[in-house]
């Protein structure tokens, strides 16, 4: 994603982004002793606001990423990767599957984590244990793949002045240190900012971009046709079966998202949550359906890149369009310190929300089930920097595209959506049944994707693994003893009554 047109300018935005974050930070925490607090320092004391939450969870669903890996994605496969549009869709629609009840319990039984609904719907360790490793599985990934494009977009901006691992510990340092200070509430409002310049900037940049190809997308379409008619063609069966297959492992992965459900959590009410996700449900076509016109239109301004080379489109395309006027010069700047920002908003959701689970999860379910609140949240704290440098390691040497990093933590992570979702409905799912079920549905995926074999006949090996986690969870629940008085209390459980 270089930018040869940016330079110092494009290191005088991203400092002022970078100040911004850490003046968002220090007020969200001033005045306020956040570390005495589970649920002050991860969950924003449950008390986000309609503005903060639709943001919030936006910056969930729309990394920096979303720009720099799909447009990318598009150029290279044509019209079919209008499914990304679908994908960013069904996440609503899981969502709305369980999150308006789960929010109700959670409420009322004052979690703080995805698995303490886990750990208080099955009472197992094996289960709590199996879907916390999972969970981190995801984060760290997911962790990972925000680090390589944090310094892929930052020498981008810069025209390469900033090297690649000088950007990523730059940033890093300024995510830790306004997440420290303002935790959950300063994650939320800097995502207000970065979403409003980004849903800006998208526009602007497709403008630009229409206007350098004539200001007609007939034309292109008509020269796609007649120079690589398969990307405007009818995808073939293989295609539309593996189209089918990402719906699920993106519609349930993405949804239970630790950082995701967490947001669920934080909502200051279920009315306010339900009317985020309203708004949401209209950001695939803004969003997601606008980086894909981008993308079909970088075929036309740059036929005939390579994979490697199609990686760095967006840059490519920013450089032409800011060579326009001033007005698109400094658009294009402020956009792309935007999509770094973005990236650095959704790091900072994600390892906040590693960071909970060690404190809460791992350290104070297993380790010191007697610790206070203050003391878990600085485990929490210094188990994020340890994590950071860990994956910084790994992320000197980055594996894959984006795209791959993107779908590879998926495969595990689903596992845990039937024990999570199916929990909420129906109160005969026993726990012996849900650990095998996920177990083996996560052995299934790992091992098909260790041995090369991701997909199989389209299907990926994650969708595989959720068919058979579930039929083991469901099979199995249907034939364990569950006795009424365990059914009862998962009845009352699972209830939506709130009490006073």
């Amino acid at each position: 994603m270089n930018l040869t047109f940016a330079g110092v300018d494009g290191i005088i935005i991203l400092s002022s982004y970078a100040v911004i974050m850490l003046v968002i930070g220090y007020l969200a925490g001033r005045g306020k002793n956040l570390s005495k607090s589970m649920s002050g320092y991860y969950l924003a004391g449950k008390n986000l606001g309609f503005v903060a939450l639709f943001f919030t969870l936006y910056a969930t669903q729309y990394s920096g990423n979303t720009i720099i890996g799909y447009a990318p994605s598009a150029y290279r496969t044509g019209f079919t990767w209008l499914q990304s549009i679908s994908f960013m869709t069904i996440i609503i629609g899981v969502y709305l599957m369980f999150a308006p009840r789960l929010y109700v319990i959670s409420k009322r039984l004052k979690f703080v984590t995805p698995t303490d609904w886990i750990q208080h719907r099955f009472k197992s360790k094996a289960v709590t244990i199996l879907s916390i490793f999972l969970m981190l599985w995801g984060l760290g990934n997911y962790l990972l793949e925000q680090l390589v494009a944090i310094g892929q977009a930052v020498a981008g901006l810069t025209g390469g002045t900033i090297p690649y691992q000088y950007a990523v510990i730059a940033f890093v340092v300024v995510m830790l240190a306004y997440e420290w200070m303002g935790g959950m509430k300063a994650v939320a409002f800097t995502d207000v900012m970065q979403g409003i310049v980004l849903m800006i900037g998208i526009i602007v940049f497709l403008i630009g971009a229409l206007y350098l190809v004539g200001g007609n997308f007939a034309s292109v379409t008509t020269f796609i046709a007649s120079t690589e008619p398969a990307k405007v063609g009818v995808p073939p069966a293989d295609a539309t079966v593996n189209w089918l297959s990402m719906l699920l492992l993106v519609g349930f992965g993405a949804a239970i998202y630790p950082h995701a459900v967490q947001r669920i959590y934080s909502a200051k009410s279920e009315r306010i949550l339900k009317r985020s996700f309203s708004r949401i449900a209209w950001m695939p076509p803004i969003t997601t359906g606008l980086v894909f016109v981008i993308g079909i239109i970088g075929i036309m301004m740059f036929p005939g890149l390579d994979t490697g080379g199609s990686e760095q489109l967006v840059g490519m395309m920013a450089n032409e369009i800011a060579a326009i006027n001033p007005f698109y010069y400094w658009v294009m700047i402020l956009f792309f310190g935007a999509i770094v920002a973005a990236i650095v908003s959704t790091a900072d959701s994600v390892l906040l929300s590693f960071s909970s689970m060690v404190s809460n999860d791992v350290y104070g379910k297993f380790i010191n089930p007697e610790a206070t609140e203050h003391k878990k949240v600085m485990v929490g704290k210094y188990s994020g920097i340890a994590v950071v440098i860990l994956l910084l390691w790994l992320a000197w040497n980055p594996p894959g595209t984006l795209y791959q990093i993107f779908v590879l933590k998926f495969e595990l992570l689903v596992q845990v959506a039937p024990a999570f979702i199916l929990g909420l409905y129906w109160n005969k799912l026993s726990a012996i049944p849900v650990f095998w079920g996920m177990l083996s549905g996560a052995l299934l995926a790992g091992l098909l994707t260790l041995t090369g074999n991701s997909t199989v006949y389209g299907v990926h090996g994650g969708v595989l693994g959720l068919a058979l986690n579930f039929l083991v969870a469901v099979i199995g629940s249907y034939y364990a003893s569950v006795s009424s008085a365990e059914e009862s209390e998962a009845k009352e459980m699972t209830s939506l009554k709130i009490e006073a």
